[in-house]
């Protein structure tokens, strides 16, 4: 089955199964030759560089203006195209196209679905997700835990929430491949013996031999828990590439746009940013290229 129609015919389990389609059908658009020559010719379109641009970009989304679907079991935010809510100014930020902030009511969750050539990452803030897929995984991932599922030729998973008492909330992130048709794989760690205070710490890296979990992509995601007034600069890893910052608690500035929790703010064209604190706060780096190949 080619790509296009696999993902069309993906569900998200439960409610979400009725509104998938529409999703993946935004996704597979493409504009004609003349569109896109006159597009690419817009600085920040889709948040791709122009490579004749040399100064910095930037493009902010106030945590307000994401979209938002409240099913009952599920409540979830979406800072770019997802399902029912379509913006064409937001379909992606480079190879980064899925950010979800998610809370799943008590014992409720995500039947088993599909999904092929795309990594995907799962960052718990609170309770416990309990995952399980058609490789024979069966896991549950907690605050403190980040999780990596590069769907490759197809798989087929299911993310419920494990406790009947509370709710678990976590960030789904997708992230387009730099390598398609691959083997499928699991893998999740606990970022205890890693994190750091007051400085940034890497969660997911190219690199299967570096700290945190890694994908088939040139992307590298840090996370920062910082004190009040900290300043840390951030060196990008790669040329080409931008970074997308979410802050997930408290409040920062990013080279002096101010930034309240769930904002989201990404920047290219750098080699580098500066992120100051105010007040405690944590954040969440996602390097990512800005060219999709």
């Amino acid at each position: 089955m080619k790509r296009k129609e696999f993902l069309r015919k993906s569900v998200l389990g439960g409610a979400l199964g009725m509104f998938a389609p529409s999703v993946f059908g935004n996704i597979g658009s493409v504009p004609n030759a003349d569109t896109k020559l006159e597009l690419n010719k817009q600085i920040g379109f889709n948040h791709l560089p122009n490579k004749e641009e040399k100064t910095m970009n930037t493009v902010l989304h106030k945590a307000a203006t994401r979209g938002h679907a409240n099913h009952g079991w599920l409540n979830s935010h979406h800072t770019f195209s997802f399902a029912n809510y379509h913006n064409p100014e937001r379909m992606h930020f480079g190879v980064l196209r899925v950010l979800n902030d998610d809370t799943v009511s008590a014992a409720r969750g995500f039947g088993t679905h599909p999904h092929d050539n795309m990594e995907i990452i799962s960052i718990p803030l609170e309770g416990d997700l309990e995952h399980k897929d058609s490789m024979g995984n069966v896991a549950v991932i907690r605050e403190g835990d980040v999780q990596v599922l590069s769907a490759g030729t197809g798989i087929y998973h299911s993310e419920y929430n494990k406790n009947e008492d509370q709710e678990v909330k976590f960030l789904q992130i997708w992230i387009y491949p730099n390598k398609k048709a691959v083997e499928p794989r699991y893998d999740q760690i606990s970022t205890k013996d890693i994190a750091k205070q007051n400085e940034f710490y890497q969660v997911l890296s190219p690199n299967p031999n570096d700290d945190g979990v890694w994908i088939h992509q040139d992307a590298w995601f840090h996370i920062g828990h910082f004190d009040d007034g900290v300043l840390s600069n951030y060196d990008l890893k790669k040329s080409g590439n931008g970074v997308y910052a979410f802050v997930l608690e408290g409040e920062i500035e990013i080279d002096g746009q101010a930034l309240e929790r769930r904002d989201g703010f990404g920047i290219w064209n750098t080699n580098s940013i500066s992120v100051k604190s105010k007040g405690k706060s944590k954040v969440l780096l996602m390097e990512v290229p800005m060219q999709i190949s």
